[in-house]
């Protein structure tokens, strides 16, 4: 017997996951995970442009289209410049993976198929405690996704 659980996370330019919600039951969808974590509401609230223009996001596939979320385009005939948008998006996407690759590798205790138990060890305090842990990594050390996306991290200030 095997509980999935999932989290929903935005990973800024510089590498640092800056919204992480979570955990929820793996067998529940994209969409919902989104209503639930409240994501579209503090978007519109804290990401828009002086002149009310939104600041977006790209999402995966599974995520919907809305004023702060972008996400591929789903024609079966695209055109080139839809074709080449994708493309370039996903190049973007596969960058955000190497932050969810780090947490794992450098805390591989979240590994929750190899390690950890469900029901026995708080295991979503431990994942969020890891997230947090790769932030201040990445601070310090930097990330792929920052160097891919020429971004250059934060620094971690120690109080």
């Amino acid at each position: 017997w095997f509980l999935l659980l999932m989290f929903q996370s935005v990973v800024a330019p510089n590498g640092l996951i800056c919204h992480l919600f979570g955990p929820l039951e793996g067998r529940r969808h994209d969409a919902f995970m989104l209503r639930e974590s409240g994501l579209l509401e503090e978007l519109e609230r804290k990401m828009n442009k002086a002149n009310g223009d939104p600041y977006v996001i790209y999402g995966d596939p599974a995520y919907p289209v809305r004023r702060h979320i972008l996400a591929p385009f789903r024609n079966a005939q695209l055109t080139p410049a839809e074709q080449n948008f994708n493309e370039a998006m996903s190049a973007a996407r596969t960058s955000v993976e190497w932050g969810y690759g780090k947490i794992v590798k450098y805390f591989a205790f979240v590994d929750f198929s190899k390690n950890l138990k469900v029901l026995l060890q708080p295991v979503g305090k431990l994942y969020i405690v890891a997230a947090l842990l790769a932030n201040c990594h990445t601070c310090l050390y930097g990330l792929q996704t920052g160097q891919f996306l020429i971004w250059i991290p934060q620094s971690l200030k120690l109080i």
